[in-house]
């Protein structure tokens, strides 16, 4: 099961000074992290912060409502006649009603956060001799192989080939001639990003225990899914010539967000998502501006037969994809 880091964003439209709660409501532009329980689904969580923002929100001391004059249809006073007349009158506005949210600042830089291709870090549990229909450890078995030929050096090695085939494709997705200097720095750096979409591109695989059947694995990836990582363990396994089933999926770091952000469930109301969100800011707002920096030098370095929607080559392991094309949404994992 994955315990991830989960970013989500709830902005309201910017109130004005006389709305219930507007210093508190005007906070609520940003993004914050949340601790994803295992087994709990993303969309329950997301709903239940919600709700819980919401009842934060209403449980505050509303102000007087704001009037607005409107011209009302009605009877001429002291008429016998019946004449009807337009009134000047005075009525609650409902366009700062306590309950009406808009979307606003915080998903637009979501989405700047999805297309700057930030690395994300996880630790990955696989449990190697048995292989299943969807690569995990719960789905149907299909097979169960021996594995006590292998090893922690022999793991090392195709760990150490995925990393150097998908630093490759990084680099043919990132569209860089690596014969300048400039170039060659900000591969050596880690500072290249793919300029378009890619598949899943690991950026650094190690094993941190080895204990069979058991291994696990820290990965550096982006554009993942969770199928993919799945997958990856399910390739590792037939390069080790036996066959093996992801078991365990825990996103420790999302971008600039990692475990410490991370709000537990306790949290979920508005006082702690609107430090969370303040806190957040300064190194969002950070990451934003570097990848800037980044893609502006990205296209002064591009080589002379660039185009602006490269597809090129999938990452390989000796002949093998390490995962599907398809770009992961930054959702959480489950």
């Amino acid at each position: 099961m994955a315990l991830p880091v989960v970013r989500l964003c709830l902005d309201p439209a910017p109130p004005r000074a006389a709305d219930m709660g507007a210093a508190g409501v005007a906070r609520l532009h940003g993004l914050f992290a949340a601790y994803k329980p295992p087994g709990l689904h993303w969309k329950h969580l997301r709903d239940t912060v919600e709700l819980q923002l919401l009842k934060g929100l209403n449980a505050r001391k509303p102000p007087a409502p704001q009037q607005r004059v409107r011209f009302l249809l009605g009877p001429v006073e002291g008429s016998e006649e019946k004449e009807l007349t337009l009134t000047a009158t005075s009525v609650p506005s409902l366009t700062n009603h306590p309950l009406v949210l808009g979307v606003g600042q915080g998903c637009s830089l979501l989405t700047d956060m999805y297309h700057a291709h930030l690395t994300k870090d996880y630790t990955v549990l696989g449990l190697l001799g048995k292989a299943t229909d969807d690569f995990r450890e719960d789905g149907r078995l299909v097979e169960r192989t021996t594995y006590d030929h292998v090893t922690r050096e022999k793991l090392d090695r195709i760990l150490a080939v995925i990393q150097g085939s998908h630093q490759k494709a990084l680099v043919t997705y990132s569209n860089l001639d690596l014969q300048t200097q400039e170039a060659y720095e900000m591969a050596v750096k880690g500072l290249i990003r793919p300029m378009n979409k890619s598949p899943m591109l690991v950026t650094g695989i190690r094993c941190l225990r080895f204990a069979p059947p058991e291994f696990l694995l820290e990965v550096q990836c982006m554009n993942e899914t969770q199928k993919q990582l799945r997958s990856l363990v399910h390739e590792i396994g037939l390069e080790l010539k036996t066959t093996a089933v992801c078991s365990h999926v825990r996103r420790t770091r999302d971008g600039c967000f990692t475990l410490d952000d991370a709000l537990l469930r306790t949290q979920w109301n508005l006082n702690s998502i609107q430090d969370a969100m303040q806190a957040a800011a300064p190194r969002v707002a950070a990451e934003l501006e570097k990848n800037l920096r980044l893609r502006l030098g990205t296209q002064q370095l591009q080589g002379p037969g660039w185009q602006g929607d490269n597809e090129g080559p999938s990452p390989a392991l000796e002949g093998r994809t390490a995962g599907g094309a398809a770009v992961g949404k930054g959702q959480s994992c489950s």
